[in-house]
């Protein structure tokens, strides 16, 4: 129990000192779970790519997920999964992708307006709230002015989530008024809420640019379809993932921006350089083209890879790095602290984005840095998760510098996903250059 309560509060240290004491495989006994943990880049391509199908995802560790996200994409395996993945998969190609790129813009800029300057702020709070808001929109078409009582609905069941995984004791009770009953009724009222909107849009014939409309007439490729249950399902897996994610991974860039002027001035250095009277285009908010700004977001991804672990369970015996492994074993390999071995990435928990320069991703092994997996279980909303960190990045720096209090010492949670634990505050200062307006170009 002394071990499980250490690796709940910090897994990190507890991998990495394991990796040191036994190497790439060791065995962990976790409260009721026995697992093994493969760490490194060669244990990372083993478990995503090279060796992916001896491996199940639906009964592994965190198959408690599935009283939140049902039967949604990150809980399926085998045929069904990939027959979701096919079916969903133009829901995230570029061309769909533009379209939301003006959602992360205005909603983006909405958010900006309500930043005082001179005032302290919680910029993971208002990460988390901007998130959302995109996603309602991207995801369900919900209009934020419209339907801001669904938006709030939908924070105060997200707030659940969090408070549910954030307690060790809280996740063994069950009863009523318990974190699990909480988390219970959270969850059939979030169900109830996308269930309505599905039956609307079926009713109604209405459809738009968002995924949800997306969902209700997709196929594969012998004519199936999905059904409601399917579509709601996916569409709270993608609402937990894509903020959570997103949400830790903003707030912790702007939060080494901040530690770093130096960072802060290429960055600037680079908006004068590449963006046209200073607006991006959305090919550059998609693809990735501002170089310096997309080696700040691998970084942050590296330092601090948001889902940190990768449980499956091993469907046969199998043997790596010299240690026979059974069938029916709890079995995980870790993107955080993969990406903290010191003979793969020099000095782990110094911030240097330079890692990510042309030259730097050409040395890196395969399977070295995997912060959102590998193979056909990588997420599905990586370039949409992506451009939405670079679009936030882009307008909140063209506007505001940030700095930390003077007496702030950040402390880190990774229950479920890695984030600052008591929020992340920092300070707001208007830039002396005038503000500028992105229009959505290509």
């Amino acid at each position: 129990m002394a071990r499980a309560l250490r690796f709940m509060r910090d897994p990190l240290s507890v991998l990495l000192d394991c990796y040191e004491r036994f190497g790439p495989v060791f065995t962990l006994r976790l409260a009721a779970y026995k697992v093994v943990f493969m760490l490194g880049p060669e244990a990372n391509h083993y478990m995503t790519v090279s060796n992916a199908d001896n491996f199940t995802w639906g009964d592994s560790m965190l198959r408690e997920f599935s009283a939140m996200g049902g039967e949604g994409l990150f809980l399926i395996d085998g045929e069904v999964h990939d027959r979701a993945r096919e079916i969903m998969a133009p829901a995230f190609n570029r061309s769909r992708l533009l379209g939301s790129i003006e959602v992360m813009i205005e909603e983006t800029e909405r958010a900006l307006d309500e930043l005082a300057p001179g005032a302290s702020f919680d910029v993971y709070a208002w990460s988390r709230q901007l998130t959302v808001q995109i996603l309602m929109c991207a995801l369900l078409g919900l209009d934020p002015d419209e339907d801001c009582a669904r938006t709030l609905e939908i924070v105060r069941c997200l707030d659940q989530v969090e408070s549910y995984f954030g307690s060790f004791v809280g996740r063994v009770m069950r009863g009523p008024f318990t974190p699990w009953a909480r988390l219970m009724r959270a969850m059939r009222e979030l169900d109830v809420l996308i269930s309505e909107q599905i039956a609307r849009r079926r009713a109604s014939g209405e459809r738009g640019p968002d995924i949800l409309s997306l969902l209700l007439d997709a196929g594969d490729d012998n004519g199936g379809r999905l059904s409601d249950v399917e579509i709601r399902d996916h569409l709270k897996t993608l609402i937990f993932t894509g903020q959570d994610s997103t949400t830790s991974t903003l707030a912790l860039m702007f939060y080494e921006i901040a530690r770093h002027p130096d960072i802060g001035a290429r960055l600037l250095a680079e908006r004068e350089a590449e963006l046209a009277d200073g607006r991006p285009t959305a090919s550059q908010l998609l693809s990735g083209e501002l170089g310096y700004l997309e080696m700040v977001v691998d970084e942050t991804l590296r330092r601090y890879a948001p889902p940190w672990i990768g449980p499956r369970r091993s469907r046969a015996a199998f043997e790596f790095a010299g240690h026979g492994v059974p069938g029916g074993a709890h079995v995980a390999y870790s993107m955080l602290a993969s990406h903290h071995l010191s003979e793969v990435f020099a000095d782990p928990f110094y911030f240097r984005p330079e890692r990510f320069s042309a030259e730097g991703r050409a040395l890196l092994p395969k399977g070295a840095y995997v912060p959102f997996g590998g193979g056909r279980r990588m997420c599905l909303g990586v370039r949409f998760a992506k451009a939405q960190i670079r679009a936030v990045a882009t307008l909140m720096l063209s506007r505001f510098n940030l700095s930390l209090p003077d007496d702030f010492q950040l402390r880190i949670g990774q229950v479920p996903t890695v984030s600052p634990s008591g929020g992340l505050p920092m300070i707001v200062e208007e830039r002396t250059a005038p503000r500028m307006s992105v229009p959505v170009t290509t």
